[in-house]
């Protein structure tokens, strides 16, 4: 019988037994219960034979039925219904056929019931691997631990490196209000914590307060007055699978005894394992994003006073997500009075980014204080950058304010538009689609722009309009919006802040670089 499920065998053995007095097959009705009609019938019995009543309520006429019987397991149900004269014989048929498949019933039911355990465990295994941010993975992973055992609460002791090599332990609890335990101290490496905090096995007891290590140091000797009740006691060391290192351990409790049972400790220790490779994912993550964080800001450069320029500077690494290492700015002071204004991006991200950004940002730097042309200045850089070692492009707006002349000079290979504001004017987006990224074009056209007194400049990266949820074009139109109430001089730095706030709900998965300048009124430049 399709779909039938676990009971689609023994339905179609049912049907094929039925035979009249000439060995004729009877005809025999199959319907799959529905709703909440298989409820009353999952009581443990395979086979009920329903009385009058219930069957009035299960089929039409039911004076006509001759034989009726509900098969039923712990899927669902299946009744089945016989007007023919050899439908008598149903129910007996019925019987025997599910009690000669007991036992075949029951092997397929724990089958059942073991790969629901199993692909309840890749489900949640998948969800924890997935995850980056270390404290929503370890409050996952209590969560779940907790209610895959059936545990009252749970907890989860984790160890930490901090930046100067130093280990700390955090935890975090499932089950109960962090207060339950917060005037508690840390566990101590005592007979019955000691193998999950050295990762030597689990441990499982029906009653840890008659367990033998229990209880024999001070200055409890057992547990701390007003804490929580526990009798059943299940705790799983977290071993990372590829240096061995204790990374913490889960602890469980329940204040009845014999709560937990083997398929208890095998979801913990399953779970476990997940947790472990995922905090080795989200700590070698967290290393890299530090290291990579560190490299860009060193090489950040201090933005110089210009007299008659006002100057905004932000470099922001990505608040969520992978991208981090490969945007910055730089704000030049050259010989001649003028200034040069860089904004960049290398294509990547994470310390192979940095290191790129570093190289590239120094060349630039070195042929700016020789005051070469944007046009020729980035076809320079461009030819080093296709020789680096990595394979890299790099997007790039290279300017230069004449405060003599009163123009600004740029060319832009590949990086987004620069937007110049002009007083009572809406903005306007300079350099788009000028030529190919460094690393990639040959040839950068270089351009010039009024920049008279009044007139401001916007250089950004992409994570300022951009991000997963965030379309690039929407992003740019938003932006631009926002530049025409957006205060110059005193307190711009404060109004970017909350622009860029406004822009990316403080979620950003990418870095952001900006260089806004403003050409003060009645000043020197």
């Amino acid at each position: 019988m399709t779909g039938a499920g676990g009971l689609g065998p023994i339905v179609d053995a049912v049907l094929k037994s039925l035979v009249d007095g000439d060995g004729a097959p009877v005809a025999v009705q199959a319907r799959r219960l529905a709703g909440e009609e298989p409820a009353r019938f999952l009581d443990g019995d395979a086979v009920v034979v329903p009385d009058e009543a219930t069957l009035a309520g299960l089929v039409p006429d039911p004076r006509s039925v001759t034989g009726a019987v509900v098969l039923a397991d712990d899927a669902g149900a299946v009744l089945l219904v016989s007007r023919a004269p050899g439908g008598r014989g149903l129910a007996p048929v019925a019987a025997g056929i599910a009690a000669a498949t007991a036992e075949l019933a029951g092997t397929v039911r724990q089958l059942r019931a073991e790969a629901g355990l199993v692909d309840a465990l890749h489900a949640i295994g998948r969800r924890l691997t997935a995850q980056l941010d270390i404290a929503r993975l370890v409050q996952d992973a209590t969560d779940a631990a907790t209610t895959a055992t059936g545990a009252q609460f749970g907890a989860f002791f984790y160890n930490l490196i901090d930046q100067t090599g130093e280990s700390y332990t955090l935890y975090t609890l499932s089950g109960v209000p962090r207060e339950a335990f917060s005037r508690f101290p840390m566990p101590r490496n005592t007979a019955v914590f000691a193998p999950t905090f050295d990762g030597l096995g689990t441990v499982r007891s029906e009653d840890i307060t008659a367990d033998p290590r229990f209880g024999h140091n001070a200055p409890y000797h057992g547990m701390p007055e007003g804490h929580l009740p526990v009798r059943s006691y299940l705790a799983v060391p977290v071993v990372s699978p590829t240096s061995g290192e204790v990374l913490g351990g889960f602890f469980f409790g329940h204040p009845e005894t014999g709560r937990f049972t083997e398929r208890h400790e095998y979801l913990a220790e399953g779970i476990a394992g997940y947790a472990a490779i995922a905090l080795d994912n989200a700590r070698l993550f967290d290393r890299e994003r530090h290291l990579a964080t560190e490299l860009s800001r060193s090489m950040l450069p201090a933005t110089p006073e210009i007299p008659g320029l006002d100057l905004v500077t932000r470099y922001l690494p990505a608040a969520t997500g992978i991208k981090i290492g490969g945007d910055w700015f730089d704000v030049i002071r050259l010989a001649s009075g003028g200034t040069a204004f860089v904004i960049g991006d290398v294509v990547g991200h994470g310390v192979t980014a940095a290191a790129v950004m570093g190289q590239v940002r120094t060349a630039i730097r070195s042929y700016a204080l020789l005051e070469l042309p944007p046009s020729e200045l980035l076809r320079n850089v461009s030819q080093l950058t296709g020789s680096l070692g990595d394979a890299s492009f790099v997007t790039c707006f290279y300017a230069v304010h004449d405060p003599v002349a009163g123009t600004l000079a740029y060319a832009n290979a590949g990086h987004l538009p620069a937007i110049l504001l002009h007083p009572g004017g809406p903005p306007e987006q300079i350099g788009e689609a000028l030529a190919q990224p460094l690393g990639v074009g040959r040839e950068f056209p270089q351009r010039q722009a009024e920049f008279p007194p009044g007139t401001g400049l916007v250089l950004y990266t992409d994570g300022l309009v951009e991000g997963r949820t965030r379309d690039l074009t929407l992003g740019i139109e938003r932006l631009l919006a926002a530049l025409g109430g957006l205060r110059a001089g005193e307190g711009a730095g404060a109004a970017w802040d909350r622009l860029i706030q406004d822009l990316t709900g403080g979620r950003h998965d990418d870095d952001i670089a900006l260089i806004h300048v403003h050409h003060r009124p009645g000043g020197a430049a």
